[in-house]
């Protein structure tokens, strides 16, 4: 789009605000971000979270890596300019989500720190939790639940994340998850904790007979 056409499009205002939506729901909406190479866990934590989420009374939604590939963005290839596109473009659907008062879950490699950063940007710092799945690349290796790091390192798969692609690991993530030592019950209950404290969910809500998961990522 050219700047002529940019400057026909006027952004409208809507009468219900993101405030009023949060009123009406009893919470806040919010973008909890889980970054790590493939195999590291990031869905299934993603997923978990979100089911507590829920559990405890609160909207939830997660947009998950593969299956967003197989809607909006799957017009876009695994370049590093189409790997930035679908970053950004789930980006921007997350903030949508947060306006609608909603607790966005995204598990995405999102491989680049300035788009990452990027992203923070666009959501603000007081919404936005990122979260560094860290689990050592030859764990991820041997995990390879879709065998696409056997693919790559047969040289199948070009620019693959962690093998002949670039990973920047977060220098600061609001919290890391070592998923190949750390229980996902654990995990999870550690992620509910800083939403509390950073005032996104209201305290001790959540249910302290949770069945505690007894497994790695």
């Amino acid at each position: 789009m050219n700047n002529s056409q940019k400057n026909n499009i006027t952004q409208f205002k809507g009468y219900v605000t993101r405030n009023d939506r949060e009123k009406r729901q009893g919470h806040k909406g919010a973008v909890i971000w889980f970054t790590g190479l493939s195999a590291s866990g990031k869905s299934t934590l993603a997923h978990h979270l979100e089911k507590r989420l829920y559990d405890m009374g609160y909207m939830t939604y997660v947009f998950d890596g593969d299956n967003v590939r197989h809607g909006l963005c799957c017009d876009l290839d695994f370049s590093d300019a189409g790997r930035s596109e679908n970053v950004r473009r789930i980006g921007e659907m997350t903030k949508l989500f947060l306006d609608a008062g909603i607790m966005a879950i995204a598990a995405f490699i999102a491989p680049s720190k300035t788009d990452r950063e990027k992203i923070k940007k666009l959501i603000g710092e007081k919404r936005f939790i990122e979260v560094f799945v860290d689990c050592p690349l030859n764990v991820c290796i041997m995990r390879d639940p879709k065998g696409l790091y056997k693919k790559a390192l047969a040289g199948g798969i070009n620019d693959f994340t962690g093998v002949s692609g670039k990973y920047d690991p977060p220098a600061t993530p609001h919290i890391t998850i070592k998923s190949h030592e750390e229980e996902v019950g654990s995990a999870v209950s550690r992620l509910i904790d800083l939403m509390e404290e950073r005032g996104l969910i209201k305290k001790k809500t959540h249910l302290d007979n949770n069945p505690v998961i007894q497994n790695t990522v």
